[in-house]
């Protein structure tokens, strides 16, 4: 295996990480279509035209992205400089801008909304897999940048108020900026930090413990979070600090320069807004019928483009019976053709929707794959007949890292009781049954264990008997045995928690590695900031959560620090 390969092959052991995987066939709520992509994607060509079974196959299609791309590189080369720049871009990030200007590189993408202090853990795991993959590429001898896609663009204010993060008593703690800032429909990105930003980096801190790393990332948050900078340039700064060594380029769809070089796509796609949103109808259909969901509900009479009015708000459009296109409210009608040369003259006016703000991407990039979560892998199923009919090669979506970090207190905690990730799966009951059970009240447990086998075995001799002589017998008595086992589950329920109450260090221990690996009963990653780490371990975690990526490894990674 040459050098290349082995880096693009690298693995988190060799970086000296203990690191655990599970499949994402045992964690709760993944839905069939992201199982089966995760298992096969070559088997599901059929909704993802261009997917590829490991990322070493894809310069295979880098001609075809090359070919097809047709956008100014020095314009938006010119646009990427110049708010990397202004977000205090590393000497490697504009290096990379520069290296985007020759016809032979490529783009490796990820993108995420722009959330309070850099938003949940896995939006900083997109970015360092682009980062990861661009480097691998670059190894085996092809031009490759990373770019994160900074989705401004989106209006739902509320999905990125608050930070969540473990706080110094090792519980769940939040904090928020004020929704006031935010005008009903306004772009994300465009809202303005008030002086109450103050108080909510000033909130975090006292909620964070206290370490020799908490003065370096006061710095990191006051620099990028401060009154009268724009919500998206606060997620771009700090972004910039935690992986522009790196070389991550950012990208705000927002800036003007971007939008005039977007608006021949924008234009096409609302030429062919009808065409379109019956092919996303005919996909989804055909996604249900494989037995899959369609993550965007569609109609035959949306439109792929925002307007945006004279405040800032956006609008959807509908088709309504004159085969013209208006706001909800009503209000003018526009021809198909109208809005195309509109969104010509004005691009600032619209953005794309969901179904087209990937293609919108990949028109402005010359991107290789796109980094995206579970939600995202769905999205593109229907995407892929946007980039059909607006005659782009559709890109391939790789599964972003997902990883859970487990700090020394809390394994050593896992260890001691022989609990592990997969038992918080079942919920806080079952792990507290897992830990009395076999520590804490062995006896007790045994006991219910002894009395439910016995009752059942006693039972069901008499069922067969029953059964024999009247059936209905038997079915009554079936119906009696559930609800003696509901009661004896519930008293057996009722005792583990009384047992682990009475042992509070242990009890607070559970609690806190709930909180910690299983937040809200959902993985850490979507729920967790990069404070809480950041504020236990300095600027290193960003090493470690880089080392830890596995680029060939589709399985769910625990790592032990």
């Amino acid at each position: 295996m040459s050098t290349a390969e082995t880096a693009c092959h690298s693995t988190p052991e060799q970086a000296g990480l203990r690191v655990e995987k599970i499949l994402f066939d045992q964690i709760p709520q993944q839905t069939r279509l992201f199982l089966d992509y995760l298992r096969d994607p070559i088997a599901l060509r059929r909704f993802y035209p261009e997917a590829v079974r490991f990322h070493y196959d894809l310069p295979e299609r880098r001609d075809r992205v090359l070919a097809h791309y047709q956008t100014d590189r020095a314009a938006v080369c010119e646009a990427l400089e110049r708010m990397n720049q202004s977000w205090g871009a590393s000497e490697k990030t504009l290096a990379n801008i520069r290296q985007l200007q020759d016809a032979d590189c490529i783009a490796v993408v990820s993108g995420q909304q722009a959330g309070l202090f850099a938003g949940p853990l896995y939006t900083i795991y997109k970015a360092l897999s682009a980062v990861k993959l661009a480097a691998c590429m670059t190894q085996r001898g092809i031009k490759a940048v990373p770019v994160f896609w900074i989705a401004t663009e989106d209006h739902d204010f509320a999905e990125v108020t608050k930070a969540e993060f473990i706080n110094r008593d090792c519980a769940l703690g939040s904090v928020s900026v004020s929704a006031e800032i935010h005008s009903d429909g306004s772009p994300v990105g465009r809202v303005t930090l008030d002086e109450s930003i103050t108080g909510t980096v000033q909130r975090a801190f006292e909620a964070l413990p206290k370490t020799e790393f908490s003065e370096d990332l006061e710095k990191l948050l006051r620099d990028a979070y401060r009154p009268g900078s724009k919500f998206g340039d606060a997620f771009a700064r700090m972004m910039t600090r935690l992986t522009g060594e790196r070389g991550l380029i950012l990208l705000d769809p927002l800036h003007s320069q971007l939008k005039q070089l977007a608006a021949p796509l924008y234009a096409d796609a609302a030429r062919r807004a009808h065409e379109i949103a019956i092919a996303i109808v005919n996909r989804s259909r055909e996604l249900e019928a494989a037995g899959y969901h369609a993550q965007v509900t569609p109609s035959e009479d949306s439109f792929p483009l925002f307007w945006h009015d004279e405040k800032g708000a956006r609008h959807a459009l509908a088709r309504n019976a004159n085969g013209k296109y208006q706001t909800k409210n009503g209000g003018d009608e526009h021809s198909a053709d109208e809005l195309a040369d509109w969104a010509l003259r004005e691009p600032e006016r619209f953005s794309p929707n969901v179904t087209l703000r990937a293609v919108v991407q990949d028109f402005l990039l010359p991107t290789i794959a796109y980094y995206g979560g579970s939600a995202e892998i769905a999205y593109f199923a229907q995407t892929a007949e946007v980039y059909r009919l607006l005659n782009r090669p559709v890109t391939p979506i790789l599964p972003r890292a997902s990883l859970t970090f487990v700090e020394k207190h809390t394994w050593r905690s896992l260890e001691r009781y022989g609990i592990n990730l997969v038992d918080f799966f079942g919920g806080l009951d079952h792990v507290v049954a897992r830990v009395v059970e076999g520590y804490l009240g062995k006896e007790t447990s045994a006991a219910f264990e002894h009395t439910t086998k016995t009752f059942n075995s006693e039972l069901d001799g008499l069922q067969e008997q029953l059964r024999r002589v009247d059936p209905t017998l038997a079915d009554a008595l079936e119906k009696g045995r559930r609800k003696i086992n509901y009661q004896i589950d519930g008293l057996r329920t009722r005792f583990n928690r009384a047992q682990l109450s009475r042992d509070e260090a242990v009890h607070r221990q559970i609690e806190r590695a709930f909180d910690l690996l299983y937040p809200g009963k959902t993985l850490q990653e979507r729920r967790i900031n990069i404070t809480s780490l950041l504020a236990r371990h300095g600027r290193y975690v960003v090493d470690w959560i880089f080392e830890a990526i596995d680029l060939g490894s589709n399985e769910h990674q625990i790592v032990y620090l």
